[in-house]
């Protein structure tokens, strides 16, 4: 009998699909499933976290935004974060929104209601960040990984609606966010002309949006038709706006086109009639939203309420319903992973969904073909809503005569033939062979030379697979010696002396890596990239992170202990990353890599600014009840300030805040010499005024 996975396992297994689809959609332009699997994916994510708090990673894919930048493009920090917005698909989901909101703030229920909001469609397109020194237009980003985006101010000056200069007055400095888009007219007519020229059409606008801002070739951008519409207030020395709709009228005044149909809601309990009237608008709109975006008003309670994870507190999306289609299943493939996890895929016939032509849909594991009944030959109703690919929802009960057989999920790799077993509750089967199954070892391989990871230029994902197949490159310790198989490189087919040259240099300018992305590219289950950042400014050093996880690998150890101690961590990704540590074979792979590589120190704690945090390096708890503010606002004050906030005190502790019934925590914290605070000092030290 199949057991249902542990919430543990089902978070690891949401993690790792999340991540996969994050890195396609943001970094690739090229999503792999439909924006609404991947909304109910990250939904079910986000309320496993809430169940169970200690699954939640600090750097998890639930706090991730966008992708890392494309190495092509100049890359520019963002002075203020371009971060992400959390959803809601309901009226019950937007209620537990706003009182989500109202506990934050200590509101009561008539109070809440009372919140004004701003609504904004949520168009479809691409994120920008649009810098402005003394009214001139200097740089034009993407959003990035949220921290760093990618220069693309070439390409945005060809945008004839985005002004190059601004009319006084205005500040010295000022970022300016908003959204690229092509219109739906624009987008057939591109689509047109790429076919008659031979070349492959865009999937939907927002796509073509997205590819053509992204073109290295700033004349390519010039040539097609893209437009903004500006809604958001980045850094900035000097706009004295009290509230959202104050700043959309200034943004009107600079000469930037806002959405006409953005509007004021003077009351929560006002929304579900805005979204009504405006989803019997979309088809009709002549460019694609999926969705509305809801601001608080007021600029002092954004402030206030700040950020959890990768998103506002005070703002949300309401995304619409995914359109539908039927189509036939023609085949299911399954597909292996880095970690071993079988992935059944549908190959569908090709189908119209709204505008995009969708092929295929993951089928997510053998207990969803069960549940779904699907077969290949079966006829199927699809969603999708926005994207590439869509969701197999079911198969159409009246077209299913003279079916085939039912899909039989094997229990053996199809690459390596090894054991596929299901661990304990686990929905995902796996393939027992490791490292010894040749898919796993070439897909930890792709993972540890991608984007996030070593990121060497020229040695994808069809390289790697190339020089696998050849023997050329086994293990990560193997790239860094292709320089001794230079005369057999350039005798393969599309090789030659100087592109062997080229990607030789390419791995030598990454023989030296920040230990963040080091940490990454190990590929270790459930350690993402800002988890990786995470660890690496905890332990801040390779020879000091690599002792303490050996040390870790025995349960009930003080350094495993420690290691779960960290905010974002938890026993359960402890037990992940002491289980990498604890196989032979990845100890000899990391004694084999190593001596070719320097591993840059991280310093500093996690912090969203420059390095001059007040709290800086500062490791916080707090404990007991607080009387000003929500436990939720202590904390995400201390972050905002540069401290990094922890669940238990332990011997790193540097600082501990103590309300009403502190408790054992406060008694550890006495006993360990630990320096506390009430809740008053507490204030005093993040310059907040006393409370009346």
């Amino acid at each position: 009998m199949t057991r249902t996975p542990t919430p543990a396992q089902r978070h690891a297994e949401l993690e790792e699909k999340i991540a996969r689809w994050n890195e396609a959609y943001h970094g690739q332009d090229n999503p792999e499933v439909s924006d609404a699997e991947y909304d109910n994916a990250r939904l079910e994510l986000v309320m496993l976290e809430r169940r169970h708090p200690e699954l939640k990673q600090k750097d998890g894919v639930s706090s991730q935004v966008g992708a890392t930048p494309n190495p092509a493009f100049g890359k520019v920090k963002h002075r203020a974060p371009m971060l992400s917005l959390d959803n809601v698909f309901n009226e019950d989901e937007f209620a537990q929104f706003i009182s989500r909101i109202g506990r934050f703030l200590g509101l009561d229920e008539a109070q809440t209601d009372g919140l004004k909001f701003v609504a904004e469609p949520k168009i479809d397109g691409l994120s920008i960040s649009l810098t402005y020194e003394n009214g001139t237009l200097t740089v034009a980003t993407t959003r990035g990984d949220g921290t760093t985006g990618e220069d693309v101010t070439a390409n945005v000056r060809t945008i004839s609606t985005i002004p190059q200069t601004l009319p006084a007055p205005f500040p010295e400095l000022l970022e300016i966010r908003g959204e690229i888009f092509m219109s739906r007219a624009e987008f057939l007519a591109l689509n047109q002309q790429q076919e008659k020229r031979g070349e492959k059409p865009f999937a939907n606008p927002r796509n073509a949006a997205a590819g053509s801002l992204r073109q290295l070739d700033a004349s390519v951008t010039a040539r097609r038709p893209l437009g903004l519409f500006a809604y958001g207030l980045g850094y900035n020395t000097g706009v004295t706006v009290t509230t959202h709709l104050e700043w959309l009228e200034q943004l009107k005044k600079w000469g930037f086109t806002v959405n006409p149909l953005s509007r004021a809601i003077s009351h929560a309990s006002d929304v579900p009639a805005y979204v009504e009237s405006l989803a019997k608008e979309r088809p009709d709109l002549d460019y694609d939203i999926d969705g509305i975006v809801f601001k608080i008003d007021v600029i002092d309670l954004q402030t206030r309420l700040g950020f959890v994870g990768r998103a506002p507190r005070w703002a949300i999306a309401w995304k619409f319903p995914a359109e539908q289609a039927i189509t036939r299943l023609n085949d299911i493939e399954i597909q292996v992973g880095r970690t071993g996890a079988l992935t059944p895929v549908a190959h569908l016939e090709p189908i119209n969904v709204g505008g995009v032509i969708v092929s295929r849909a993951t089928l997510h594991n053998e207990d969803e073909i069960r549940r779904l009944d699907v077969r290949p030959g079966d006829l199927v109703r699809i969603q999708r809503a926005g994207d590439v690919i869509p969701q197999v929802l079911g198969v159409v009960e009246d077209e299913r005569p003279d079916r085939a057989e039912p899909f039989h999920f094997p229990d053996h790799c199809p690459v390596c033939h090894a054991h596929a077993e299901r661990i304990g509750e686990e929905a995902v089967r796996r393939c027992s062979g490791g490292l010894t199954c040749p898919a796993q070892t070439v897909e930890r391989l792709i993972h540890f030379v991608s984007r996030k990871a070593f990121d060497i230029d020229g040695l994808g994902e069809r390289s790697i697979r190339s020089f696998y197949e050849l023997g050329l490159v086994q293990r990560p310790g193997d790239i860094f010696r292709l320089h001794e198989h230079r005369e057999r490189l350039q005798k393969l087919e599309g090789w030659g002396p100087q592109s062997v040259d080229k990607l030789l240099q390419a791995i030598d300018d990454r023989r030296t890596i920040s230990l963040p992305r080091f940490i990454y590219a190990l590929g270790i289950r459930r350690i993402g990239e800002r988890n990786a950042q995470l660890l690496a400014r905890h332990y801040q050093t390779f020879s000091t992170w690599h002792g303490a996880m050996l040390a870790a690998i025995e349960t009930g150890s003080e350094e495993r202990a420690a290691l779960s101690a960290i905010m974002g961590i938890g026993p359960a990704i402890a037990e992940e990353v002491a289980a990498f540590f604890a196989e032979e074979h990845n100890r000899d792979a990391l004694d084999d890599l190593t001596p070719s590589l320097t591993i840059n120190e991280e310093t500093g704690p996690v912090t969203d600014d420059e390095g001059s945090a007040p709290l800086s390096g500062q490791i916080m708890v707090f404990t007991g009840s607080l009387t000003t503010m929500s436990r939720a606002e202590a904390k995400a004050i201390a972050e905002r300030l540069g401290a990094q906030v922890t669940d238990s005190v332990s011997r790193r502790t540097t600082l501990v805040v103590l309300g009403e019934k502190a408790g054992s925590k406060a008694q550890k914290a006495h006993e360990l010499n630990i320096r506390t605070l009430n809740e008053a000092e507490w204030r005093t030290m993040a310059g907040l005024p006393e409370a009346s």
